[in-house]
């Protein structure tokens, strides 16, 4: 399949310039890095002859309706254990218009995946384990192409990441490719540190990944008023949808370094835009208040 994934120089502030890696443009659905995290999880789930994907997340997870779209596009089933109370909304029912189960499940039973997968799906030979957010060696080896489709060199790169996986694909390009960029990775979760733990489990070269763990505005799918204000500014200037969950704190985290002079002036600093724009769903009244 051939992506659709331009470099787009913007400006922003003092941002003057940056370059932005659209991988936001490769598929709506199967947005970003979701798609490249289960390019070969994909080609795995074809190897093995398995025809049921059985996956993991949040309400509100951008992997799950990731899963489901691919699932409908080649034919397989899928199923995904939803973390929490039941729920009904915009992302859930996209997962369910690609055919996806549900199976809603209390947050500690969530907490052992595969014993929830061994339960329901040990005697299925068909069922294929997906990690939440695709967490595997498959989906680094679909991120780590990210670097080989650059055709210029860049000082820093830039992801916003959850579990690690995206930003261990990269740093695992950066050093098959040889290159002196610096990684700098911006975790969404408090208590960030553990994301380099994650990394080193697919990538054992550290030396290039720089961890940034001051902005994840309270934790996951958290938020306040100045990172929402800072999208409505954002999104309104450059013509960009960056979701707050992800992409936003990344680039908040990029302006911010930027006037506290982490970079020297002739720096070129390429960001990645991880997809994930359902995300902003999860926000909408948040978002919408302080649009008025």
């Amino acid at each position: 399949m051939q992506i659709y994934s331009p470099i787009h120089q913007i400006n922003f502030q003092s941002l003057n310039p940056i370059w932005v890696k659209r991988d936001d443009l490769i598929d709506p659905y199967i947005s970003g890095n979701k798609w490249r995290k289960l390019k070969y999880i994909l080609k795995d789930v074809v190897a093995k002859e398995k025809t049921h994907l059985i996956s993991f997340g949040g309400a509100y997870s951008n992997h799950l309706v990731a899963t489901a779209a691919a699932a409908s596009r080649n034919n397989l089933k899928a199923t995904a254990f939803v973390r929490g109370e039941q729920v009904e909304n915009e992302m859930l029912l996209l997962c369910k218009l690609f055919g996806m189960r549900l199976i809603f499940t209390d947050r500690e039973s969530y907490k052992n995946k595969q014993k929830l997968f061994d339960e329901h799906f040990g005697n299925d030979h068909q069922a294929y384990f997906i990690d939440e957010g695709g967490a595997s060696e498959e989906a680094t080896l679909g991120c780590a192409e990210i670097i080989t489709e650059l055709t210029e060199n860049y000082d820093h790169i830039f992801c916003a990441a959850g579990t690690g996986t995206t930003a261990a694909g990269l740093l695992k390009g950066i050093n098959q490719a040889g290159l002196n960029t610096q990684l700098n990775v911006i975790p969404v979760l408090k208590g960030g540190e553990f994301i380099e733990k994650e990394i080193s489990k697919y990538e054992s070269d550290l030396n290039k990944l720089n961890l940034h763990t001051d902005y994840h505005f309270g934790g996951y799918a958290k938020t306040k008023p100045e990172l929402l204000k800072f999208i409505k500014i954002f999104s309104a200037e450059t013509g960009m949808l960056i979701d707050p969950v992800y992409t936003a704190k990344m680039f908040f985290a990029i302006n911010d370094l930027y006037n506290k002079n982490f970079f020297k002036k002739e720096a070129r600093i390429l960001a990645i835009h991880t997809g994930g724009l359902l995300g902003i769903l999860g926000m909408k009244d948040k978002l919408n208040d302080d649009l008025k």
